[in-house]
């Protein structure tokens, strides 16, 4: 009888205790003021992979699966870290797996040029700052927001790093501040851009290639002087005084929206629909590319190849490197005289050396150097409504352009056309007339 009483007690009490275990939650999206995180060895939630990168992570959002966390990150030697947010694979208990497939891919670093090395340290001051510092104490980066009310620090489900505040409401966010990649549900407002890394091992922000939003649509550019664009999805008859207009990454596109005159949404850019975790990423060489995980970390889209081919990348060649189908080559002249070289015959997409470096010191010194049926990646017309040779002379005329391109009217023996002279030679590449339905030709400007 006894036992009888006991039992029913006995097995509510087993039920309760495996509801709370069920019920338990252990993952750890959030931190208090007055938390500090060292990036020692002892660090807890510390993983190494097997390609070389090692996380310790201090947030991390959800339970298994794909999942957003932040935290040090390191690749290759480890001398030195980043502050950075990660996908990482995860299990029910939120403990980073996978260490030989599912290696971390950063979607946003802090400190990209100024990386710290180990016993660093970032803390959540009691003031709000969240200030990240080396060892020996001098200042790596901050987000600035000591006394603006920050009551905590919160990692989204969407990889959105947050101070906010008492009510709730966001104070500063990582998505305010993008760096080379997007995940989805992140938007560019106009004004804001994606700036690639130097290379692919050296992650500091100083590459060539930036994406951005502006008033009227997304624009990706070549740092040059002026800036070069290679990529344009813009939009005409927009009022560009409304100050609201955004790039958002949907699952499915880059759709561009406006709030000046009643939302307006148009896709700039399809993209794969995400069937798992999903990111995208200005690559150093250009290229915006989408990686998906598919049991494995994969390409799943090279968004802008599809609009531009594969020719229409600024270093695809290298500087005065030629681009055909694919293949690189070196201008070569009429006559028996070298102007360029290979830097590399093996590596041909390294680009072309001069054989005589270009100066200003006596322009008579300089010739041009005619290259048919080739064309350029960008085309901004200097000169409108123009022959050839006054385009050439206007390029002969001017010290800083480097050459001269001419755009004509299929057939139409280059009686009239429009004229550009850029400042900076990078990629050229052969026109396919069949494509592009004008003729073209180059003048690069050589020294004799």
């Amino acid at each position: 009888m006894a036992l009888c009483k006991i039992f029913p007690f006995a097995f509510i009490l087993l039920c309760c205790s495996c509801y709370l275990i069920s019920g338990q939650r252990f993952d750890y999206p959030t931190a208090n003021l007055s938390t500090t995180w060292i990036n020692s060895v002892s660090a807890p939630h510390s993983v190494d992979f097997t390609d070389g990168s090692r996380v310790r992570a201090i947030l991390l959002r959800g339970t298994f699966g794909p999942k957003y966390a932040c935290g040090f990150y390191c690749n290759g030697n480890c001398d030195t870290y980043l502050f950075a947010i990660f996908i990482v694979q995860t299990n029910s208990a939120s403990q980073i797996t996978s260490p030989a497939i599912g290696f971390p891919q950063v979607v946003w670093s802090a400190n990209r040029n100024n990386p710290v090395k180990i016993n660093s340290t970032l803390q959540l001051t009691a003031q709000g700052d969240l200030v990240l510092r080396n060892a020996d104490g001098t200042l790596a980066w901050s987000t600035n927001t000591a006394g603006k009310s920050v009551a905590g620090l919160s990692l989204t489900d969407e990889g959105n790093l947050v101070l906010f505040d008492s009510k709730n409401a966001t104070v500063w966010q990582s998505f305010d501040h993008p760096t080379d990649a997007l995940v989805p549900g992140q938007k560019l407002v106009s004004g804001m851009k994606l700036t690639a890394s130097v290379s692919t091992t050296n992650w500091t922000e100083g590459g060539l290639f930036s994406l951005s939003a502006i008033d009227n649509g997304l624009v990706a550019f070549i740092e040059s002087n002026p800036p070069q664009t290679y990529f344009d999805a813009t939009i005409g008859g927009l009022d560009p005084s409304g100050g609201s207009n955004y790039v958002k990454y949907l699952n499915g596109s880059l759709t561009f929206f406006t709030n000046s005159s009643g939302t307006t949404e148009l896709v700039l850019v399809s993209i794969t629909p995400a069937s798992s975790a999903q990111y995208m990423k200005l690559e150093s060489n250009g290229h915006l590319k989408v990686y998906e995980w598919k049991n494995r970390w994969g390409e799943v889209d090279d968004l802008l190849t599809g609009f531009r081919g594969v020719c229409n990348y600024p270093t695809v060649c290298g500087r005065y490197g030629i681009c055909t189908m694919g293949q690189c080559s070196c201008p070569i002249s009429s006559n028996s005289t070298t102007y360029f070289r290979p830097i590399n015959v093996r590596l041909p997409n390294l680009g072309c050396s001069e054989a005589k470096k270009l100066t200003c010191n006596n322009l008579k010194k300089h010739r041009l150097l005619e290259v048919e049926d080739v064309d350029y990646f960008t085309f901004t017309a200097d000169i409108s409504n123009t022959d050839v040779n006054t385009c050439k002379r206007a390029c002969l005329n001017k010290c800083s352009c480097k050459a001269a391109f001419f755009r004509s009217g299929l057939n139409s023996s280059r009686a009239i056309g429009e004229c550009y002279l850029p400042t900076e030679i990078f990629s050229l590449m052969n026109n396919e007339k069949d494509k592009t339905r004008y003729d073209s030709v180059a003048f690069i400007k050589v020294q004799v």
